[in-house]
């Protein structure tokens, strides 16, 4: 898969974004997941393209769903084969037909920055719950 600077540099900082929403340093996240703190701040810099066994390390620890962190790096679909064009997923739900349609006509990039933002929603929410139960 070949990704444009714009797409490595998007990816890079929601994940630098949700590494410090979640209060974790490099370092801290090196020993959550086993990856390299070198590695892991040319991912957040757009300097490298993450794999997707990198992603399966950091995503439980930075708060994501696999699937998650899968699409919006590319790796998934927003939106399997076989659904209608106008009906993306987002964490193995529908959206709203509404939203579908509307993020559906938007390019790639930007149906991935609306899944990272949904997603980073949902793992604030995820936490609120747990403090406040």
């Amino acid at each position: 898969m070949k990704m444009n600077d714009n797409s490595k540099n998007a990816l890079g900082e929601i994940l630098k974004q949700q590494r410090l929403r979640m209060s974790l340093t490099l370092r801290e996240l090196t020993e959550l997941s086993g990856v390299s703190a070198s590695h892991l701040g040319r991912v957040e810099r757009g300097e490298r393209f993450p794999s997707a066994s990198i992603l399966r390390r950091i995503a439980k620890p930075l708060g994501f769903e696999e699937d998650e962190l899968f699409t919006l790096a590319g790796y998934l679909s927003p939106q399997p084969p076989g659904i209608a064009e106008a009906h993306p997923v987002y964490s193995g739900r529908q959206l709203d037909p509404y939203v579908a349609k509307v993020l559906a006509e938007e390019p790639i990039e930007v149906q991935r920055a609306v899944l990272g933002i949904l997603s980073m929603l949902k793992s604030i929410a995820r936490s609120l719950i747990k403090e406040n139960p």
